[in-house]
C-alpha cells in the first residue's frame, strides 16, 4: 500500500465520504479496502457505488456480470479484484470451472458466455475500437444491441476500480485471502 492512500473508515474518512462507507458497512457487513482507500476522494467512492448499482440494473444475470467484470478484472492485472470477482462468482452460483478459465483468461465451455467474455476481452484490449466483425460475432451470439453497451458501463466501472487499486497498492482483504492471484503467464497460441 502507497503511504500516500490510507484505507479510511466511516469514522475517519473525510466528511463526504463517512456516510457512503457506513452503508456499505452496513450492507456489506464490512467496508473493503479499496473502498476505503477511494474514500480519500469522495466523488470517485460515489462513483464507483453509483455504476455498480447501476451495472446491477443491466440485462445480464449475475453470473454474466461477473463474467463481464472478471474479463475485465483479468486484462487490467487488478489481483486485488480478481479475488473479489472470484467470491463474487460463487456467490452468483457459477460453475468452478468457468471461475477458474476466468481466472486464466481462458475459453468458457457455453459459447454465449464465452462470446460475451471475447467480446469484453475486445473492448478492453482495443479500448473501445472494436471491428465489425467483433460486434458481428457477438450479436450473433445471441446478445443484444443494448447489451454492447452495457459491456462498456461494466469497463467503466472496473476501470474506476482496477486503476485504483493499482496506483494504491490496495492491499488485498482478509476475507479473500485464499482466492489470491497473480495474473498467468499466457505464451502465444494458448490464448482461447
Amino acid at each position: 500500500m502507497s503511504e500516500y492512500f490510507p484505507i479510511h473508515d466511516e469514522t475517519n474518512a473525510p466528511e463526504a465520504a463517512r456516510d457512503q462507507l457506513a452503508a456499505t458497512r452496513k450492507g456489506f457487513g464490512m467496508i473493503p479496502n479499496l473502498e476505503g482507500v477511494m474514500a480519500l476522494a469522495p466523488p470517485l467512492l460515489k462513483g464507483y457505488g453509483a455504476l455498480w448499482d447501476l451495472f446491477d440494473e443491466t440485462t445480464f444475470s449475475p453470473i454474466e456480470r461477473q463474467v463481464v467484470y472478471q474479463t475485465i478484472n483479468f486484462e487490467n492485472e487488478c489481483d486485488y479484484c480478481v479475488p473479489w470477482h472470484s467470491l463474487l462468482s460463487r456467490q452468483a452460483k457459477m460453475k468452478p470451472d468457468d471461475i477458474a478459465a476466468l481466472r486464466a483468461g481462458a475459453r468458457l465451455d457455453d459459447p454465449k458466455l464465452e462470446a460475451l467474455r471475447r467480446f469484453t476481452e475486445t473492448v478492453v484490449r482495443t479500448r473501445g475500437n472494436i471491428i465489425p466483425d467483433d460486434l458481428d460475432a457477438f450479436l450473433e451470439a445471441g446478445w443484444e444491441p443494448a447489451q454492447v453497451l452495457e459491456v462498456v458501463l461494466g469497463v467503466a466501472t472496473k476501470v474506476m476500480s482496477n486503476y485504483t487499486n493499482s496506483i494504491a497498492g490496495t492491499p488485498l482483504d482478509d476475507a479473500v485471502q485464499s482466492d489470491q492471484w497473480i495474473k498467468p503467464v499466457i505464451k502465444p497460441g494458448n490464448r482461447a
